[in-house]
C-alpha cells in the first residue's frame, strides 16, 4: 500500500469536509445543535460559535492530525494482515 498517497488523499478529503462544515456553521449557526439532536440523539449546549481565522486553521490542523493518526493505524494494520 502506498501510504504517502493515502495520506495525501486523506488530507484532501478531511480538508474539503472541514471547509464545508465550517462554512455550514458560519452560514447556519444552529446547525451544530440540530446535528447533535438528530444525528447524535442528544441535546448539547455548545455555547457561543466563535468563527475566526484562528479557529478555522486550528480545526483544520487538528482534524488532519486525527485523520493522519487514523490512516497510519489503518495502513499499519493493512500491511500486517495476511490478506
Amino acid at each position: 500500500m502506498n501510504t504517502q498517497r493515502l495520506w495525501k488523499v486523506t488530507a484532501a478529503w478531511v480538508s474539503i469536509v472541514w471547509v464545508i462544515c465550517y462554512v455550514g456553521v458560519l452560514i447556519f449557526p444552529d446547525i451544530r445543535s440540530a446535528f447533535a439532536l438528530y444525528a447524535l440523539h442528544t441535546v448539547a449546549d455548545f455555547g457561543e460559535n466563535i468563527m475566526t481565522l484562528t479557529t478555522f486553521v486550528s480545526g483544520l490542523v487538528i482534524w488532519n492530525g486525527i485523520a493522519w493518526l487514523a490512516v497510519s493505524l489503518f495502513a499499519f494494520l493493512f500491511n500486517r494482515s495476511n490478506a
